[in-house]
């Protein structure tokens, strides 16, 4: 498989040559959700992006290593974003079934790695993994995502839930 700036190199080369519009800039939006646990955008392109987290004391269980919830939260909004991208972000999507496996327990800075890996107009399917930091694979996932229109306002306007 392709490194993420490999993969958008071909991808890239490839939108140039059918003349298919390039991937625009990613929004500037926050995912409130993400911003609690402290993940961090770590890179985004055409149908891959990845997001880091520095594992907590908070966000971890009764064992001491990150809850299986954060992993999953992690995988699926990792996801999100790569089927985001391979759209160059002029859809949202929703999920419609993410199914994640975990491999070992998880600790320390990790790096989640997302790619949209099929799909159609109205859904991706994409994958995700889990590494720790050295390397070791912590949690695998596989998602399926609907596209939408983006919401009124922009994709996660700033404005309160009440």
């Amino acid at each position: 498989m392709s490194s993420p700036p490999e993969q958008a190199r071909i991808e890239g080369a490839a939108a140039a040559e059918t003349g298919a519009e390039p991937l625009l800039a990613p929004p500037s939006f926050r995912n409130p959700f993400l911003d609690l646990l402290g993940a961090v955008d770590d890179g985004v392109g055409p149908g891959w992006a990845r997001v880091a987290l520095d594992a907590r004391p908070e966000l971890t269980n009764m064992h001491g290593k990150v809850h299986g919830g954060v992993l999953m939260a992690l995988l699926d909004t990792t996801m999100a974003r790569a089927a985001m991208a391979r759209q160059g972000f002029r859809l949202s999507v929703v999920s419609i079934g993410v199914t994640t496996s975990f491999l070992r327990p998880g600790s320390g800075r990790l790096l989640v790695e997302g790619r949209a890996i099929g799909g159609g107009r109205s859904t991706c399917f994409c994958e995700a993994e889990i590494r720790d930091a050295e390397g070791h694979i912590v949690a695998k996932g596989v998602g399926t995502f609907r596209y939408r229109k983006p919401p009124q306002g922009g994709m996660n306007p700033p404005e309160s839930i009440e």
